[in-house]
């Protein structure tokens, strides 16, 4: 009888840090979103998008919106990514909306759409690629980029960017074309800071090994 392989599983230590990457970063990224995308309505994709949105045009509470629509994307990664995952993910999906709440009236630290588009895409990008390198989510786009990246191998990116696309597009509708395009630069940022801090740091230890 062949018996089932089971994966070995991470030291204690090892489980802390990647617990810890995942509290810090989701806290990151709710910041970000408090003080520069939601002020400037920057809708720069992500369920946050849609709770930027959905608070211009219905009022709804973003940290709710959150919550609501991560259940079932939760449910999905425990699913396809394992137990793990979930549970890494299930904290952040929950701290993410918690900081969200906790820093809504934290005053915006720019009114300029422009910088605020850039400095949020900054903040979101770093909080994104940091839950990833704890192999975690905050649920979202983010956890659907995570099974888009596993079964494409693109990097996780572009998996946020696609997915992302269509939100900015409603932004666009929605808000006007040119906060839109701010969308744009911020997801742009977003994308490109995920990239640094997944390839970034693993290059530096290459060459410092090389070195």
């Amino acid at each position: 009888m062949r018996k089932r392989y089971r994966e070995p599983k991470p030291p204690l230590m090892q489980k802390l840090i990647e617990y810890g990457l995942v509290i810090v970063g989701s806290a990151i990224i709710a910041i970000g979103f408090n003080v520069f995308l939601l002020p400037n309505q920057v809708a720069s994709g992500g369920v946050s998008g849609i709770s930027t949105i959905l608070r211009s045009t219905l009022g709804w509470e973003p940290a709710y919106v959150l919550w609501g629509f991560n259940i079932p994307l939760f449910i999905a990664g425990l699913i396809i990514l394992g137990r793990h995952f979930g549970a890494k993910s299930l904290i952040g999906t929950l701290f993410l909306p918690l900081v969200v709440f906790l820093t809504k009236e934290w005053d915006a630290w720019t009114n300029d759409a422009l910088l605020g588009s850039i400095c949020g895409g900054l903040m979101v990008g770093l909080g994104l690629g940091i839950v990833f390198r704890g192999k975690g989510s905050t649920g979202g786009t983010d956890l659907a980029a995570q099974i888009f990246h596993k079964y494409t191998h693109m990097s996780l990116g572009v998996c946020v960017a696609i997915i992302d696309g269509i939100i900015v597009l409603s932004a666009a509708i929605v808000f006007d074309i040119e906060k839109g395009l701010y969308a744009l630069i911020a997801l742009y940022v977003t994308s490109k800071t995920i990239d640094l801090v997944q390839v970034g740091l693993n290059r530096s230890k290459m060459a410092l090994i090389i070195t």
